[in-house]
């Protein structure tokens, strides 16, 4: 149990220049001040993070956002409907915010997290907290305090254990295009479907679903690099569910394959490196679980990982973006 004494502390090693990571509702995040460009570097070599790759500011209320953006209705009315929350939006930044935490843009990333250990920890601060997710680059998300060691022991200057997230996945991105319109530029556990009840034209950018071009410039994290990976390479499964089940039992006979499988096809599987992911159905179980069952598949002998391709509605594109990305896009018609 986290005690004040804790929290107290890790606010002054963010005040110094130091780093904290600390969990939130998505996941757990390697925060350090985020109106200094030495903690923001930081941050990025932790990581072994692109430096061209954006970092979140993290403020304790969402009307803190004016201070380090140009806010404007669009954001108001987003910040209404969903903060605090896992929503991050993209808006102009103001000369406090140094390029190193924006990737060297001009704008910035700012959400208003709803965990209360993460909002104490900003609260009792005094600054914005950079901050992105906090595992090695490329690797999944950390969900609980022990992934967050198992990435980054050493690398940082506290850890602080909150339990673990109750998303699992990281924050909806959006950017404020203008009056009314708004660009979803990595989905999350606020949907394409609950933004256009807000906002009235949510255009969706083609690296939500696809591989972003070398010479492109990521606008937000987790658009341009591999993410989300294991070591052992991952293999999405398309195609009608009877068939899907049936090749993997067939795998496992002539593969050592680590399988994320539906409880429902339980029955059908040989008892081994099996990993369910919750009900065919529960998209919200799914995300809880994704980033924590491919660190643990990949900590077995299996030669390969399979998953389910999720669908692209609802919070399944949530799914579908982080898998597609560890996966490097390789999806198996069955």
């Amino acid at each position: 149990m986290l005690q004040k004494s804790d929290l107290s502390r890790a606010a002054e090693i963010i005040r110094a220049g130091g780093l904290v990571a600390f969990p939130t509702e998505t996941v757990y995040g390697l925060g350090g001040d985020g109106t200094d460009d030495s903690a923001a570097k930081k941050i990025y070599a932790a990581k072994g993070r692109p430096s061209d790759n954006p970092l979140i500011i993290h403020v304790a209320a969402p009307e803190d956002a004016d201070r380090y953006a140009v806010v404007n209705a669009t954001y108001r009315r987003l910040a209404k409907a969903f903060m605090p929350g896992p929503l991050t939006v993209i808006l102009q930044k103001r000369e406090i915010v140094p390029k190193s935490v924006t990737g060297g843009l001009d704008t910035v990333a700012v959400r208003c997290p709803s965990h209360p250990v993460a909002h104490a920890l900003i609260a009792l601060a005094g600054v914005p907290i950079a901050a992105p997710s906090a595992n090695l680059s490329g690797k999944p998300s950390p969900t609980c305090a022990a992934h967050v060691i198992a990435d980054l022991s050493g690398r940082v200057d506290m850890i602080l254990d909150g339990g673990d997230c109750e998303i699992g996945l990281e924050s909806t991105i959006v950017k404020v295009d203008g009056e009314d319109e708004i660009t979803l530029l990595r989905p999350g556990g606020i949907t394409y479907d609950a933004l256009c009840m807000v906002v009235s034209k949510v255009n969706i950018a083609p690296a939500v679903t696809h591989a972003l071009a070398q010479n492109e410039h990521p606008l937000s994290p987790g658009m341009k690099y591999r993410h989300y990976a294991p070591n052992i390479p991952v293999v999405l499964l398309s195609g009608e569910s009877k068939k899907v089940t049936a090749f993997l039992a067939n795998e496992q006979k002539t593969k050592k394959c680590a399988l994320l499988c539906y409880e429902e096809e339980l029955p059908f599987l040989r008892a081994d490196r099996l990993f369910p992911v919750g009900k065919r159905d529960d998209l919200a179980a799914q995300a809880q679980t994704l980033f924590r069952l491919l660190r643990e598949a990949d900590r077995t002998d299996a030669e390969i990982i399979y998953a389910h391709l999720p669908p692209e509605t609802g919070l399944g594109l949530a799914l579908y973006n982080r898998m597609i990305r560890a996966a490097a896009h390789t999806i198996k018609e069955v």
